[in-house]
């Protein structure tokens, strides 16, 4: 079996759901133009903004986060990229982090800079997948679907 075909699909995600991936989703959204705090609680300013970008994409209107929405939400990053987009990869990272400590790791700042760049490339090499800096369709599968966490 590949790598890739070994990653997990994207997580269901939908009303009443808490902490990781809500806080990435969130980020996504707001990367889409969608006005919500990034804190982690999938309530229902998510919900509706969910439905407003489901209906805008035309998927299915049902407010869970499955598969073909991750799939327009995620959006590609790289060393360079800055914004929402950035946040939710950095918060992946920080998702990661099991000293408990916050000002340990990578720093949610929505700029891909040289720690995020050594990061991405880091997981994708544990991942054995394409180690290129970027943060694509299959390693933001990977992270938001939780590999290597815990």
């Amino acid at each position: 079996m590949s790598a890739i075909a070994a990653i997990l699909p994207f997580p269901l995600v939908r009303l009443g759901d808490q902490a990781h991936p809500v806080t990435t989703l969130q980020y996504l959204l707001r990367a889409h133009g969608h006005n919500l705090a990034a804190d982690g609680i999938f309530g229902p300013i998510t919900d509706a903004a969910v439905r407003s970008f489901q209906r805008s994409r035309g998927l299915a209107v049902d407010g869970i986060v499955g598969p073909n929405t991750w799939g327009a939400l995620i959006i590609q990053v790289r060393q360079g990229s800055q914004g929402d987009a950035v946040r939710g990869v950095q918060e992946e990272f920080q998702f990661r982090n099991l000293s408990g400590d916050p000002s340990i790791g990578l720093q949610v700042d929505g700029i891909f800079g040289p720690k995020t760049d050594a990061a991405v490339r880091g997981f994708q090499q544990a991942l054995q997948i394409a180690v290129d800096g970027i943060v694509g369709p299959v390693t933001w599968r990977a992270l938001v679907s939780g590999m290597l966490a815990g």
